[in-house]
């Protein structure tokens, strides 16, 4: 299965299109980001963007937009109905396939000391990531918004932020980040412009004041449209669903001789939790998700298929790419995530805590090893394209078979340096499994071992694929340079894996 976290920062912008285009194209400049929706508001003055990545890119997808976001938003002078704190006003992950809690609260720390080092932005962990009980709830840490936590930061001892400066950031505020269930953002109009009816009705269903366990809400007047808006944050669709808020709040409207308009979802939904609508107004019997005709073949694999498997079928098929540096590059990627695994059970435990620092170290340059070489399994394939499609420019006249040589020369000459790449990558991932083996677990020595087991692989099976494109290749400059230099990673890359297996056989 796919490895997946969704990301849905909030940023305080929802009147200028131009602005959130700058901050979207920072995100999706990280290759495995998909941009599922984004959403602005002009009169709460705020964007929600969601997208969703591999747990490996998502810290670096996120923080280009934050960084962006403190660039071009000056909370100076922002003004909206919605609470806020922040250019980036809240950043949550939520655990998607394959991805567990405990794996996104380790990526919002991640997120919290590189935006608080780097951008000098506090911030504040919330919900599942929170340090302490009272900031699980987004509401107290954003008490005061930014004007309040502007005046106290310095002074008040709970408004210290869990990474960055005990001091706010004028232009680009303070951000929470966290970790949470999927919630759905939904928001009820009423035909009357009386705020005051929003906020009670409001009242009667949020959580904070008697009403409804995992509902936040809030009533707003919308003056564009002359009326009012219960607008809310259902934190948890399974234990409070859709239908039993809006019911409710057609029935306080009633009280107040008002009626609902309308209804919306702002961002996207779970399916479930629509199927769950759907089931209470139609009042069906024994309905369930396998009855909706795109979710059975879903699940029964019909139409889709899991991305490794896709790429085992491409291996296998008769066409060229996938080849063997793109099978290289999937077997260094494998060993960099073994690597990873033995440090984040490694990490935590009393026994270790000495070594705790170099295992986080270690994760760290692992997790993005393994991106690396997950990218290079494409290029592989992309090189050797360019290769063939060089080999097909028309030859027809002299100058045609002079531009085809020259690009010939020029993408084999790329093709050869890409498995290079992969090379030196893997070479890196085998000195990680080194120290991984002689400081982690050693329930998961094993694992250390197949790591370097793999690294080798993939770095002889890169060796080969340079190999074979310096073969035709007539510049013989060009050619003993990289030859010269795998050699020198064969031979590091040997020592290396013989003493990985005494390291390894030795804890037996």
């Amino acid at each position: 299965m796919i490895r997946l976290v969704e990301c849905v920062p909030n940023f305080s912008e929802g009147r200028r299109k131009e602005v959130l285009d700058q901050i979207v194209n920072e995100i999706t400049s990280v290759p495995s980001v998909i941009l599922l929706d984004r959403e602005m508001d002009a009169d709460h003055n705020r964007a929600v963007v969601t997208f969703v990545c591999s747990p490996e890119d998502a810290v670096e997808a996120c923080f280009r937009g934050m960084k962006k976001a403190s660039e071009v938003i000056d909370m100076r002078t922002h003004t909206g109905e919605h609470p806020r704190m922040g250019a980036t006003d809240v950043c949550p992950f939520i655990p998607l396939a394959d991805f567990t809690e405990a794996e996104a609260i380790e990526l919002a720390h991640r997120l919290g000391k590189r935006a608080g080092e780097e951008l000098q932005i506090p911030i504040y962990l919330y919900e599942s990531a929170a340090t302490r009980p009272d900031r699980q709830n987004l509401a107290e840490v954003r008490k005061g918004e930014y004007e309040g936590i502007r005046d106290e930061i310095e002074t008040v001892a709970d408004r210290k932020p869990d990474y960055g400066p005990a001091k706010m950031n004028l232009k680009a505020g303070a951000t929470a980040i966290g970790v949470r269930f999927p919630l759905v953002a939904f928001n009820v109009y009423l035909d009357t412009d009386k705020v005051s009816v929003a906020r009670k009705i409001a009242n009667a269903v949020r959580f904070a004041k008697g009403g409804y366990h995992f509902v936040k809400a809030m009533g707003f007047s919308i003056k564009e449209r002359n009326l009012v808006q219960v607008s809310m944050n259902l934190v948890n669709y399974t234990q409070t669903p859709i239908f039993r808020v809006f019911e409710t709040i057609k029935s306080e409207a009633a009280r107040y001789g008002v009626n609902v308009l309308s209804s919306e979802i702002v961002g996207l939904v779970p399916q479930q939790a629509m199927l769950d609508v759907a089931d209470f107004y139609l009042r069906l019997e024994n309905f369930s998700a396998n009855q909706v005709l795109e979710e059975k073949m879903r699940r029964s694999g019909v139409g889709s298929q899991s991305s490794t498997a896709n790429f085992y079928d491409e291996v296998a098929s008769k066409t060229p790419t996938p080849g063997g540096g793109s099978v290289s590059a999937s077997a260094g990627a494998l060993a960099a995530a073994l690597n990873s695994m033995v440090c984040r059970l490694t990490i935590g435990k009393k026994r270790y805590a000495e070594v705790e620092k170099d295992m986080e170290r270690l994760r760290d340059s692992s997790e993005a090893l393994r991106a690396e070489l997950t990218e290079m399994i494409k290029k592989d394939g992309e090189a050797f394209d360019k290769v063939m499609a060089a080999r097909k420019l028309p030859k027809d006249s002299e100058e045609e078979i002079r531009k085809r040589d020259a690009e010939i020369i020029l993408t084999t000459k790329i093709a050869a340096q890409v498995p290079l790449e992969t090379a030196r990558m893997s070479l890196r991932v085998l000195e990680s499994a080194k120290e991984v083996a002689l400081k982690g677990n050693v329930n998961s020595v094993s694992d250390a071992g197949v790591s370097a087991l793999m690294a080798k692989a993939a770095l002889e099976g890169a060796v080969y694929n340079v190999k074979i494109n310096l073969s035709g290749l007539e510049d013989k400059q060009f050619a003993d340079r990289l030859r010269s230099e795998i050699e020198i990673l064969q031979a590091k890359s040997s020592v290396l894996a013989a003493e990985i297996k005494g390291i390894v056989e030795s804890k037996f």
